[in-house]
């Protein structure tokens, strides 16, 4: 019976479907997202419709004050040195991620088998406690820390490493050192998907490291980069933690991020500052997206351009070779 009714679905398979179908599969596919949606509105959309309330209210939220919220923020000077160093963070901090995990997950490809046990190594510091991390700093970058112990034994001056700008230099190597192993899978994963048989046809051809790298991997890791750059974006955010326990409210200036400024402004309970900041943060995030995805379809566009000009190209030169010589 259980078999008769397996071949009678399968005889049905190519058939159209029937007129309430579409309307069943629909619902079926609403009451699927309906927990995951609701959850979303809940915790992410309502709260940040209040942000937007409160960003053009007082602070108790109740008084309509415009954009004296956002005049105040911008004329702030906490805002604009936090707002200058988390922007500077990014702009230093993704782009070396980016192509360390890339040259690591190159190298790794090319060991093959025998670079499996790297791919574990280098995801260790995905595991280890935020605590153990600052632990590790104050070993190494305090005032007596080991860095220092090693710069007097060779006769150099110590340097003060959480208390100038170096700090920021450190910030970016916890970074780097942390995220490195989780952007090189994401890439490992973008090598694995390009077809071997490209590389050789272009052993075949004689084309150079470099061309192979341009036109053949670099093509194929297209996916694999705007996703590593937007969870390595994702993650930067997140290295507060570190300066926060090590340096506290106030770090160093190189080092004081908007999250600081959120979280003093929090204390303080100033939050229609902190709500107009938020906003800003978000009309700055959607103008670079929009950026991001204008560059993206110009790229596509100049892309299926050359495409066409290379067709034309060589429709041209075949109905010049197939013309009657006179």
């Amino acid at each position: 019976m259980r078999l008769h009714s397996i071949f009678r679905k399968s005889s049905r398979a190519g058939r159209p479907p029937r007129p309430g179908q579409k309307a069943v599969n629909r619902l079926a596919v609403f009451c699927f997202l309906a927990p995951s949606m609701a959850g979303v509105a809940t915790f992410y959309c309502i709260p940040f419709l209040d942000v937007l309330r409160r960003s053009v209210a007082d602070t108790l939220g109740q008084t309509f004050v415009g954009l004296a919220n956002c005049r105040a923020v911008l004329q702030n000077g906490a805002f604009r040195l936090a707002a200058k160093n988390t922007a500077r963070f990014l702009a230093t901090c993704i782009p070396l991620l980016l192509l360390c995990s890339l040259l690591l997950a190159l190298l790794v490809h090319a060991a093959g088998p025998r670079g499996k046990p790297y791919q574990t190594t280098f995801l260790l510091p995905m595991a280890i406690p935020v605590a153990s991390i600052v632990l590790l700093w104050r070993v190494l970058f305090a005032s007596h820390g080991l860095c220092n112990r090693v710069l007097t034994s060779l006769g150099a001056t110590p340097v003060d490493f959480m208390g100038t700008g170096a700090a920021f230099w450190v910030l970016i190597a916890t970074y780097l050192w942390k995220n490195s192993g989780y952007d090189m899978v994401l890439w490992l994963a973008g090598l694995g998907r390009i077809p071997q048989q490209q590389y050789e046809a272009a052993a075949v051809d004689g084309a150079g490291t470099w061309q192979v790298f341009w036109h053949i991997t670099w093509p194929g890791l297209r996916p694999a980069f705007c996703l590593a750059a937007l969870l390595s974006l994702i993650n930067s955010f997140k290295v507060f933690r570190e300066a926060y326990l090590v340096a506290g409210q106030y770090p160093h200036e190189s080092i004081y991020l908007l999250q600081h400024l959120f979280n003093n402004w929090f204390l303080s309970l100033e939050l229609g500052r902190m709500s107009a900041g938020a906003t800003l943060m978000v009309v700055a995030g959607l103008g670079l997206a929009g950026g991001a995805w204008l560059v993206q379809c110009c790229a596509k566009y100049g892309a299926r351009k050359a495409q066409t000009r290379g067709i034309r190209r060589q429709k041209a030169e075949r109905q010049g070779e197939n013309a009657p010589q006179k």
